[in-house]
């Protein structure tokens, strides 16, 4: 009798924790659950913008710095300067930069519109060029209105472990064609 009340008071507990929900974790929503929201291992160019969105969609900077080569570059205009210029960054700025994006807006929400042009630049088919739309939709309590865009992403394919033949594809260079 002892033992099947020492049994309860171990399975009480768990029944009353089961149904609760941790309060420090958001909930699931519809958006989460969307098909095109889950990480992809980077097998393809085009995992690589899959996971880009992901890590966008759900701020996740650690995602966000994986997608990024070493010799990453971001390309831009700088609207701000007179004249106006082409400016650039390299992989440690644009994770900084990008990690402020995060942090300031409540929502980032980065949807691909289609594709422009999708072209390999070699024959051993280990560097690709792929020109995005993407609309970008940033909430940080007064909402701005939905950015449109073109963005030009290098990407290259990477050996994991030489001599395996397991590859990972990574952004080499981001052009944004962004004109305010």
């Amino acid at each position: 009798m002892k033992k099947r009340y020492l049994n309860l008071l171990f399975l009480l507990p768990m029944f009353f924790y089961s149904g609760c929900q941790n309060l420090f974790a958001p909930g699931l929503t519809n958006k989460d659950l969307n098909a095109n929201q889950f990480l992809t291992e980077q097998k393809t160019a085009e995992d690589v913008l899959v996971n880009l969105s992901y890590a966008y969609n759900f701020k996740d900077s650690l995602v966000y710095a994986d997608l990024l080569d070493s010799s990453f570059r971001f390309i831009f205009t700088d609207f701000t300067k007179d004249p106006v210029i082409q400016d650039d960054w390299g992989r440690d700025v644009d994770i900084k930069t990008t990690m402020g994006l995060f942090r300031h807006f409540e929502t980032v929400n980065l949807v691909w519109d289609g594709t422009i042009e999708d072209r390999f630049e070699n024959d051993e088919k280990t560097e690709k060029t792929i020109w995005k739309s993407f609309k970008l939709t940033l909430d940080g309590g007064i909402e701005i209105s939905t950015v449109s865009g073109e963005a030009i992403f290098s990407f290259k394919k990477f050996l994991l472990n030489p001599p395996d033949t397991a590859s990972i594809w990574r952004i080499t260079k981001w052009i944004d064609r962004q004109s305010f």
